[in-house]
């Protein structure tokens, strides 16, 4: 086992895209996802966008005996590890079963699913409630049906920790891969976007009421005042650099470095630790911030939260020392799907040489951000993710890409 850690095959489920090629191409080209909700009426809510994924029809691609024990989240996650595995290039029935894990971030489980089920109870009785709720809408229900559907009986675990859930598992993985476990699949896919999941989300306080999808959610931009919500995600094959290369798998980048930190409580006077995150992946990946050629923001899309992760940014790499992007500008926020989507984006971004766009902002002077907010080509070797769960926590991680091996074309 090397120590090194590297992305071997990917996949996601975008609203401005189902399946990686249309996910980038949409995303370079900086076509938005988001629009009025259509899974439900949300004509009487207060906030009525979001970002949808497109195009996806379960029956398509899963057989019918999973549909009734599965909720929208689930059916997404199991095709696209199905499309993150043939990436790459993973033989499930040909490979170890204990050589494979999955680690997958959650932060609403199925809520469809419960929604339907728990409406079922209240109009017509318990006998009427299907047996598979009591899984269907578990948080790490995804991590055991991709563990099910694809014999993978290495560890499995599922991270709940919001936004920033979606770092965490990649981290989870990473830990799993240096023990020691060969492959593991790893990243998160949400959907909530169902009357129940809505009001959760609405809750918060933090979502965009604006019905104009341009000017919904406006990271680090003077008229920022909430963010979309959106559903999907992105899954990584993760592995040790020499095994992938043992079999003939290419890396698309190495999982460097990683930080997390928890904020203290709002009124204990103390400052919030995105910072700190930062600085710990930094020197995990064993990098200065001159190292770093472009940063994948949260963008929380609200005031006080963009000031803080500006002056993060500021005091790590100086007044616009390093090109900054908020690509789910064109998506909405994925919950624990948002930032495994960055890192799939920030893959693709060093492997083209392209640093996507920051869409419909107008950056607000007084940040001092390099906010990148047209397609900007640039070389690309290291790039750093970061990512912000409700009520406190940050995570960063950096990557790395792909060396050049000796005997490599």
């Amino acid at each position: 086992m090397s120590g090194t850690v590297v992305v071997s095959g990917l996949s996601v489920a975008s609203p401005n895209g189902l399946g990686t090629q249309d996910y980038w191409s949409a995303t370079t080209a900086g076509r938005s996802g988001i629009g009025p909700v259509s899974r439900f009426d949300a004509s009487s809510y207060p906030a009525g966008l979001a970002g949808e994924v497109p195009g996806f029809v379960a029956e398509d691609h899963l057989p019918g005996r999973l549909l009734p024990q599965t909720d929208r989240m689930t059916r997404l996650a199991l095709v696209v590890a199905d499309w993150a595995l043939a990436d790459a290039g993973v033989r499930t029935e040909e490979t170890p079963a204990y050589d494979m894990g999955v680690a997958t971030a959650s932060s609403s489980g199925g809520f469809e699913f419960g929604q339907n089920e728990l409406r079922a109870l209240w109009s017509k009785g318990s006998q009427y409630v299907s047996a598979y709720q009591s899984f269907a809408w578990f948080y790490a229900v995804n991590t055991g049906q991709i563990s099910i559907r694809n014999g993978m009986k290495g560890p499995g675990s599922v991270v709940v920790s919001d936004q920033a859930g979606g770092l965490d598992a990649v981290a989870q993985a990473r830990r799993q891969v240096r023990k020691g476990i060969p492959m593991v699949l790893t990243g998160g896919i949400d959907a909530s976007l169902c009357p129940w999941g809505w009001v959760a989300q609405m809750s918060a306080g933090r979502l965009s009421t604006t019905r104009d999808p341009a000017r919904a959610y406006l990271p680090f931009d003077a008229a920022a005042h909430g963010h979309v919500p959106g559903e999907g995600g992105a899954l990584l094959v993760v592995e040790d650099e020499e095994a992938a290369h043992r079999r003939g798998a290419r890396s698309l980048g190495e999982i460097a470095g990683y930080g997390s930190t928890f904020d203290p409580a709002p009124d204990s006077g103390r400052p919030p630790t995105l910072r700190t995150a930062i600085e710990i992946a930094l020197r995990d990946a064993g990098i200065t911030a001159d190292d770093v050629d472009a940063v994948f923001a949260d963008g929380a899309g609200l005031p006080d939260l963009d000031r803080a992760e500006a002056l993060a940014l500021t005091e790590v790499f100086g007044a616009g020392g390093v090109p900054v992007t908020v690509p789910k500008t064109m998506t909405g926020r994925l919950h624990s799907g948002a930032a495994p989507l960055d890192l799939a984006g920030a893959l693709l971004a060093m492997r083209d040489g392209v640093i996507p766009p920051t869409v419909n902002v107008s950056p607000s002077p007084g940040l001092t951000l390099d906010l990148v907010c047209e397609t900007r080509p640039a070389r690309l070797g290291t790039v750093l993710v970061l990512a912000r769960g409700h009520h406190g926590f940050n995570s960063a991680m950096v990557l790395r890409a792909p060396r050049t091996r000796q005997g490599d074309r």
